[in-house]
């Protein structure tokens, strides 16, 4: 799944174009590389968000192409 995608199907970011966005400007890493939003996802990948003065780093377990609001949080582990 598409980097972008994912992080909206597990709700780290709240829409598509918004994690679009943060990937163009690097503000994404994964296994501690800039990623582009076209990076496939796989599990035990590391993500690393850089929102403003917060970062949020996350370990992914699964990767679902939809998920309600309760699965969610078990696509990721917070570091």
């Amino acid at each position: 799944m598409r980097l972008d995608k994912y992080l909206k199907v597990s709700r780290l970011v709240k829409r598509r174009t918004v994690a679009n966005e943060l990937c163009d400007a690097g503000h994404v890493l994964v296994n501690n590389k800039v990623a582009r939003a076209s990076y496939e996802v796989k599990e035990n990948d590391t993500i690393e968000l850089r929102i403003a003065e917060k970062i949020k780093r996350v370990k992914v377990t699964q990767v679902l192409t939809h998920a309600l609001k309760e699965d969610a949080q078990n696509m990721y582990i917070d570091l």
